[in-house]
């Protein structure tokens, strides 16, 4: 026979299986044991979030920067180039191209005004050729082939009062449509 439980005793502590009691401790209901373990979950996820923001906040403080070669420089003196020739000695460092003929010297930046890949001088043909869409230059950067809607840039060149060396300043360019190569910064006569 079942025992009979009087109003003076207590109910027993587990519930019967089937129960509501027991279908919402199976579903994770939290019980005094669990709930410091749940709270350093909670508090984990929340410093993993906030830290995961303010290393988004860093990242946006302080940007990528490219770092560009210097725009001005000295390149050497006169007798060191040779006349009739294309110097390319500054094209993998400074992005120049230094031309000199029998009666002028000047500095061509070494970027195709199509879409700024960098041409090539090619001497057997006499021209500067442009890998990515052929455009063609002459030596002297005016474009006859290819896509290219203009001529090379020139950046201004002259000669160091103090020591008599060449100086290239990329900073001020000039534009042969503009009429501007015949600005006397855009060359030095020899």
């Amino acid at each position: 026979m079942a025992e009979e439980i009087t109003p003076f005793q207590v109910a027993p502590k587990t519930p019967l299986a089937g129960s509501a009691a027991a279908d919402i401790r199976d579903q994770g209901e939290i019980t005094r044991r669990s709930f410091p373990l749940v709270l350093t979950t909670a508090w984990v996820a929340l410093a993993a979030a906030l830290g995961g923001l303010a290393s988004i906040l860093g990242r946006f403080m302080f940007p990528n920067v490219l770092f560009e070669p210097v725009q001005k420089f000295k390149a050497g003196f006169l007798n060191d180039y040779t006349v009739g020739a294309v110097d390319e000695r500054w094209k993998e460092k400074y992005g120049i191209w230094l031309v000199r003929n029998e009666k002028v010297m000047y500095a061509l930046i070494a970027v195709c005004t199509h879409l700024g890949c960098t041409p090539n001088w090619l001497e057997s043909q006499n021209k500067f050729k442009c890998p990515c869409h052929g455009s063609g230059y002459y030596r002297t950067g005016v474009n006859f082939e290819g896509p290219a809607p203009r001529p090379l840039e020139r950046a201004k060149i002259f000669l160091d009062p103090a020591d008599g060396q060449i100086v290239v300043d990329k900073s001020v360019q000039f534009h042969q449509e503009r009429g501007e190569w015949t600005n006397p910064d855009s060359f030095i006569k020899t």
